[in-house]
């Protein structure tokens, strides 16, 4: 593909007129909104479902990063799209894209050419769908992607202090496609394309419709049916927030969820299910999403702009897989991507590294063989029987479930596939790793699931000069609150580190991330970290202070001061003052 340095513009979605007519087309099927640069790599959700949409056969345009302002010409571009649009607001939620934690508008955005701020608007999923449905009020728009994913149901949104209804409601889409979007997408486009109307779509599993208070909910024999608590009585009563929460984290995390239904303004918010997560199709489903044609690159309309800063962190980098166990409060991971590892196959992880090497620019290092976790491949219960009657958020806290399944093996033999590949002369691994998987196991747990061997691999020959982990917090109070292990765990993790770089003459370093003013943490608990992190010679600048997002534990505490799981109350630090307090104490050394 790379010989000639760069493809044929035909070798990239359409995202003009003219590029549809170099395809032969005058029209499309599918035209799909995007809040960001058009990249047509696995990691960009837009190229990923825009590939979809194209191998199941039907005519996709996408629109990057429409502007909102004038008179919507770019809305309209690409004409009327004979089935439906699909509108996701990028790969970040928009707010958090825009805005610190401190709720301060940020200069730059990096997935944007030469990261340029300004060409998305707050909120681009409701707002792009308004737009389209005033345009083209008789086309379906189908919205996905983590902003809408995140706020399927009533939920606390930080940058207006309130709680919002679904967003459904509120931007007037037909359906909501969560979490990954590529099974429920090809069924939708079987459906449609056989002349079924969006509007009787109501029980497709892993989205969500809203239908009429009144109405009889659709039927399915297989389903039960959950009640949460209305969207008027949330705003009026924090505990029922904060029970709704409880149902919606025990749902996402089942193998055989119950639909989950919320009145709110005189309709039914419908969620259905997820599809049922099965281990013998996964690698298969994964592998087919990875292997698309992609050109891994940007859309050559972004040559002369500057570089994409999102896309050069990970253009020579490989996802390994999907999902994540570990049930952090204040991660939207498993909320979006699932629990469960979908693992890709070594042949699919070979043939993207062998592609990697022929683009421009590569010198022979991979930067990042890694996921969600770096360290979950393949990782899965022993039984999965016992999964499938599991209501735990994590399988590793309070301590790892004795069903899981955590051999590292597998994870050892992608890393000698990778470094094997001619002209791949580094792969490391950049992503976060989970140190509890391999540090402080049982004397029988080590040798079996070569976590020592794992060690000394990452460490040796995977750190680029910093491997970057997440002990979040030294407290043991908090470290609860957030379902993340002690941190003794880290300490230990920081003399095996110190002593395989002695041993094998490395200049490494071990680069922790910290948060301050998370639920429970008071003051005097950041003054602890900090004593404690200058004690063992750190210098802290990987931090961040708490933002709370939608669908996450952490962010139902910040909003209600209530433990969801105990309905205890609990503290939290909301005024900037409080706030500022707690993120200074990481910075002690640069006090006078």
């Amino acid at each position: 593909m790379y010989q000639d340095k760069r493809p044929e513009i035909t070798k990239w979605l359409p995202i003009s007129i003219k590029d549809a007519g170099l395809r032969g087309w005058d029209e499309f099927d599918v035209i799909l909104i995007s809040g960001d640069a058009y990249v047509d790599h696995p990691s960009f959700g837009h190229a990923v479902i825009g590939r979809v949409i194209e191998k199941e056969g039907f005519r996709i345009g996408i629109i990057p990063q429409p502007n909102w302002k004038d008179d919507l010409r770019d809305f309209k571009k690409l004409g009327r799209p004979k089935l439906f649009f699909c509108v996701a607001a990028g790969c970040m939620d928009s707010m958090i894209n825009h805005y610190t934690a401190a709720k301060r508008l940020r200069s730059d955005d990096a997935y944007t050419p030469g990261g340029r701020s300004g060409f998305r608007p707050d909120r681009a999923a409701i707002v792009y769908s308004k737009i389209l449905k005033k345009l083209y009020p008789d086309v379906p728009v189908i919205i996905g992607g983590i902003e809408a994913s995140l706020r399927r149901l009533t939920h606390f949104d930080y940058w207006s202090n309130s709680l919002k209804p679904s967003v459904l409601l509120e931007s007037g889409a037909d359906i909501l496609v969560y979490g990954m979007g590529e099974k429920p997408i090809k069924e939708i486009l079987k459906l449609v394309s056989k002349g079924v109307p969006v509007s009787s779509l109501t029980t497709l599993p892993q989205t969500a419709v809203l239908i009429k208070q009144n109405e009889t909910l659709p039927k399915n024999k297989n389903w039960e049916t959950v009640q949460l608590n209305s969207h008027e009585t949330c705003l009026k009563d924090k505990i029922a927030f904060a029970k709704n929460f409880k149902i919606i984290e025990t749902e996402s995390n089942k193998v055989y969820a119950k639909r989950i239904v919320q009145g709110a303004d005189g309709f039914l918010v419908v969620v259905n299910p997820p599809y049922v997560f099965k281990p013998a199709q996964s690698e298969k489903e994964i592998d087919s999403s990875f292997d698309l044609p992609y050109t891994r690159l940007p859309h050559p309309k972004y040559n002369k702009k500057g570089a994409i800063p999102a896309y050069e962190m990970i253009k020579f980098s490989v996802n390994l897989h999907r999902g994540c166990f570990g049930g952090c409060s204040f991660c939207t991971i498993s909320a979006h991507q699932g629990k469960f590892i979908s693992s890709r196959s070594k042949e699919s992880i070979e043939k993207e590294i062998k592609l990697i090497t022929e683009m421009p620019g590569f010198t022979g290092t991979i930067s990042d063989l890694g996921g969600p976790s770096a360290n979950m491949y393949k990782m899965a219960g022993k039984d999965f029987s016992k999964c499938e009657i599991c209501l735990r958020a994590s399988c590793v806290f309070p301590a790892i479930c004795k069903n899981l399944k955590t051999d590292h093996g597998p994870l050892i033999e992608i890393y000698e596939t990778a470094s094997n590949v001619p002209k791949v002369k580094k792969a490391f691994v950049t992503s976060g790793v989970r140190y509890d998987l391999f540090i402080g196991r049982e004397e029988s747990e080590i040798k079996k699931n070569h976590c020592d061997e794992y060690a000394e691999e990452l460490i040796t020959n995977r750190v680029s000069g910093r491997l970057k982990v997440a002990p979040e917090h030294t407290s043991k109070k908090v470290l609860k609150i957030m379902r993340k292990p002690d941190f003794s765990l880290f300490k230990k993790l920081l003399q095996i580190f110190n002593k395989i770089n002695e041993k094998k003459k490395l200049n490494q370093q071990l680069v922790p991330y910290f948060i301050s003013s998370h639920p429970a943490c008071t003051l005097e608990d950041m003054a602890d970290t900090a004593a404690q992190t200058k004690e063992m010679g750190f210098q802290l600048r990987q931090v961040q202070d708490f933002t709370p997002t939608p669908m996450t534990l952490s962010t139902v505490m910040y909003h209600t001061k209530i433990n969801p799981y105990t309905l205890k109350e609990i503290y939290c630090a909301k005024s900037a003052k409080e706030k500022k307090e707690q993120n200074q104490k990481f910075f002690w050394y640069k006090r006078l």
